[in-house]
């Protein structure tokens, strides 16, 4: 397969392979004029590289854990990829907290929300009332 074949059966554009490739991801074989002949492998390695990149992995991640030889190494990378996600996650579930708290406010204006204003002062690790200047 090409590489523009391969391009476009995922969604991909050709320098996005091509950077792929520079950065050692893939190695596709080349035909006698010297262009890139994508094999089944190829397919797979490119969805292993997409859902990885989806879990919110580097390229520079993804190189070494495909390169991995020992499955013990595999694990210990993946181990602090889920922990590291486990961390973004956590960030962004506080983050829609406090949105749909301001969100659900019954003041006109919710940086006067007792329960917003608390939400704030949690996060700056005080537990007494804050003043939050009111534009």
């Amino acid at each position: 397969m090409s590489i523009g074949a391969l391009a476009r059966r995922f969604g991909l554009a050709t320098h996005v392979l091509r950077h792929w490739e520079a950065m050692g991801l893939l190695t596709p074989a080349r035909d006698a004029a010297g262009r890139r002949r994508y094999g089944s492998a190829d397919l797979t390695r490119v969805a292993v590289i997409l859902r990885a990149k989806e879990a919110g992995l580097s390229l520079d991640t993804i190189r070494t854990l495909t390169g991995a030889a020992d499955p013990a190494e595999r694990r210990d990378i993946l181990r602090a990829e889920a922990e590291a996600l486990r961390s973004r996650i956590a960030a962004a579930q506080a983050s829609l907290e406090l949105v749909e708290c301001a969100l659900g406010c019954g003041q006109e204006d919710f940086t006067r929300c007792a329960h917003f204003r608390q939400m704030v002062a949690d996060r700056i690790g005080r537990h007494d009332a804050i003043h939050i200047p009111v534009p």
